[in-house]
């Protein structure tokens, strides 16, 4: 690994490139904190597959493509004199050191929950009115289910033991099995989410996370289904002219790749 003079140098190398470009490139001096804005939630998403598909190479690859939008939004900052590279660094790091009072401070801890209450409650003390002003609006409503739920338990909003929640969660389908008999499609609807927030809450309680393990399924499925695709051609046929009987001796072929 390279040695903190080395690090230093590789980000001043990248800030030293991000001020050229801005000066002399056509595409780069035209860029505003809003056209970056849908680039860097495409590159946030790439970091997560690469992370999710554990191939380091990538992510040290997407990592680079993030870094590089922080010193962009950064250097746009520095040109309007709103704020520039330093700040955004100290930014962070008076940040962290106010939150972790138990690392800058004198105060003790004796877990990881105990660490996630009293960062909640040192972000109320900082003026925020509720434990849900962190969470964005524009957040995939999976993910932000699965937020807003840490936030909560954070303050001590939570239940006590993953039986509770399992409980609930049965509770929930059987509300949402009363709406489907009646055909409401809108309390339908109304209670499938309840289950799906249950879900996400059970997720929570097991240690798993909704969102990757979700996706996992995603590729699982479409790694699966492609040899489907792959073994029809081989056959001579279109999916729709094969029988579900005879997809399925592909399907469970794939399962056992």
């Amino acid at each position: 690994m390279n040695a903190r003079s080395e690090q230093l140098k590789a980000l001043e190398r990248l800030l030293n490139i991000m001020d050229e470009l801005r000066d002399q490139c056509p595409w780069d001096k035209k860029q505003t904190l809003q056209t970056l804005r849908h680039l860097t939630i495409e590159e946030t998403y790439e970091l997560g597959d690469a992370i999710l598909d554990n191939d380091l190479e990538e992510v040290k690859k997407e990592l680079g493509d993030l870094l590089l939008h922080i010193v962009f939004y950064a250097k746009i900052g520095s040109e309007t004199q709103d704020f520039d590279i330093a700040d955004v660094a100290n930014g962070i790091c008076e940040k962290l050191i106010n939150r972790h009072p138990h690392i800058y401070g004198d105060v003790k801890v004796q877990n990881e929950d105990e660490v996630k209450q009293n960062w909640e409650n040192i972000k109320l003390k900082e003026g925020k009115k509720s434990v849900l002003e962190g969470v964005p609006n524009s957040l995939p409503a999976l993910v932000k289910a699965n937020r807003i739920q840490e936030k909560v338990a954070g303050v001590g909003f939570d239940w006590e033991h993953p039986e509770q929640v399992f409980e609930k969660l049965k509770e929930e389908l059987a509300e949402l099995q009363v709406e489907i008999d009646s055909n409401n499609v809108d309390k339908i609807e109304s209670e499938f989410g309840d289950v799906l927030f249950s879900m996400v809450n059970y997720a929570r309680f097991l240690n798993v996370n909704p969102e990757n393990a979700l996706e996992r399924t995603n590729k699982k499925f479409i790694k699966r289904f492609q040899y489907l695709e792959g073994k029809a051609k081989e056959s001579g046929k279109t999916l729709k002219e094969m029988t579900l009987a005879e997809m399925d001796v592909f399907w469970e072929e794939a399962k056992m790749q």
